[in-house]
């Protein structure tokens, strides 16, 4: 009998082959039955595709690639790739990016190549992808963010989490570098005693979704070029409130930009409740509510509290599920004149807080949304009290864990690539610790929460990187349009 041709040997091969990965597909998918550290990788490519069925796509379209294309080896999205999972899997900094995905007889190679769709042969070595970073810029890493915040938007998946029918977006600044000696031009300075520092802030603007998710917006960075106006003489104090409300104007109208359509309540600090944060909420069309403090703006806080004595109509007493007693009181259309001579009609409103075992708590807002008994508590819940979520969901998670955002990563001065893949990171964590794939998961092995499943979320990056580095994730996790639902908690 003669040989087959050549097409069908080939056909023969690739059945043959099709046969031997869905065995082992079958195989790893009965071995990580109740082990969280090999389904966490599986989970993760499962919930990427549900929400960002073009996710490879999107990167051909926002990344740059000025490298020499008859020279190239690594894929731009296969770099891309490695520095995002940098930051999935918390390594902290990219020294252990070449320990952990070059090791041979791992399974990197393969599950990023599956998961990016490249056929590379070898990982990289971090020199090179911070190479290609470096050539990138943050525009297109934002623009990137932007598209994954478009999707969940589009989806309606965040809505849950509106107030008013108005998403609410966290704004706080912080300190994002430190260093001893000047790190490039627009490094920030600051004196203590003989020494001085030269820092990096940024302004950061975080979108609040259900489960008190917060999804970075967008981010300004704070340097020289707001600090170069500040007169010599100023206070720290003066110093941080002029940077933060310039950058504030930059983040503002950037995100206006990127969302002309989207319904914004802004929640800031009392830094933000002046005059020129009024402003901005007024040109940008943004609905506000801003921390009000009596040190802040101790005029406005006596007329204040001297109209609340003339309604004592407008009370609202209520008690939580867990026994706390809280009051409120409000004035809609309180005057005020900024510096600048501009003249404002504020809404103020006092939550008093009283627990059971008799502590006592106080906090006050100054918004434009109109306050009455019905929709009090709701916009000191859910617009107020909730600035907590980007100090502890945000900044704290990010600076305190593996994610290391006071680290550079990089000596160059595209450090912002860094910063911006870290958010993203986030963001992409978040969609698996809070969706309602882990629950049901952790359900299915006998387990009552996520956390006794996983033995705590914080050991979720490490249970990623295991599952990356041990187990071939198998093909029913990449298949697209997959009919599932993912779910938030928003309670």
């Amino acid at each position: 009998m003669g040989r087959k041709p050549q097409a069908a040997q080939d056909a023969a091969e690739r059945d043959s082959s099709a046969q031997r990965r869905a065995g082992q597909d079958s195989r790893h998918a009965a071995e990580t039955q109740g082990r969280p550290s090999l389904t966490i990788g599986p989970l993760l490519v499962r919930t990427l595709r549900h929400f960002y069925p073009h996710f490879n796509d999107w990167l051909d379209q926002e990344l740059p690639d000025p490298r020499d294309q008859q020279r190239v080896v690594y894929h731009k999205r296969f770099l891309f790739g490695c520095a995002l999972f940098l930051f999935l899997c918390r390594l902290g900094s990219r020294r252990r990016f070449d320990f952990e995905f070059r090791e041979v007889n791992s399974a990197v190679l393969g599950n990023l190549n599956r998961l990016f769709d490249t056929r590379q042969a070898s990982c990289p070595r971090q020199q090179t992808v911070d190479d290609y970073l470096a050539s990138v810029g943050c525009e297109a890493v934002a623009a990137f963010r932007r598209r994954l915040l478009y999707q969940l938007l589009r989806q309606r998946t965040l809505a849950s989490a509106r107030l008013l029918g108005k998403y609410v977006v966290l704004i706080d600044g912080t300190g994002y570098l430190i260093f001893r000696r000047r790190h490039c031009e627009r490094c920030l300075t600051q004196r203590h005693g003989e020494v001085t520092v030269y820092m990096h802030q940024v302004l950061e603007a975080k979108l609040l979704g259900p489960g008190g998710m917060v999804l970075s917006l967008g981010s300004e960075f704070i340097d020289n070029r707001d600090a170069a106006e500040v007169p010599a003489d100023a206070t720290a104090e003066q110093r941080k409130q002029d940077c933060e409300l310039k950058a504030l104007r930059r983040l503002v109208k950037q995100m206006r930009k990127d969302f002309p359509q989207l319904p914004i309540c802004l929640s800031g600090d009392s830094l933000n409740a002046c005059g020129e944060g009024f402003q901005l909420a007024r040109e940008y069309r943004l609905s506000f509510i801003h921390v009000f403090k009596e040190g802040r703006m101790p005029a406005l806080w006596r007329d204040f509290q001297g109209l609340l004595r003339g309604c004592p109509e407008q009370h609202v007493e209520v008690e939580t599920p867990k026994k706390v007693r809280q009051v409120f009181r409000w004035v809609n259309e309180v005057d005020y004149t900024d510096s600048d001579g501009r003249e404002w009609k504020l809404n103020a409103l006092l939550c008093s807080e009283t627990h059971a075992n008799g502590k006592e708590g106080q906090w006050a807002w100054l918004t434009d949304l109109p306050l009455r008994a019905g929709n009090v508590s709701e916009v000191a819940s859910g617009g107020g009290r909730v600035r907590w979520c980007i100090e502890n969901q945000g900044f704290n998670v990010q600076k305190n864990s593996e994610l290391n955002l006071e680290h550079a990563y990089s000596e160059g001065e595209h450090f912002g690539v860094y910063y911006l893949l870290l958010q993203i990171g986030h963001l992409l964590a978040q969609l698996v610790e809070k969706g309602s794939l882990l629950r049901q998961l952790a359900q299915e092995q006998g387990k009552r929460t996520a956390m006794a499943f996983c033995g705590g979320l914080s050991y979720l990056a490490r249970s990623l990187l295991e599952s990356l580095k041990n187990l071939r994730w198998s093909a029913a996790c990449y298949r697209g349009g997959e009919r599932i639902q993912i779910r938030f908690d928003s309670g």
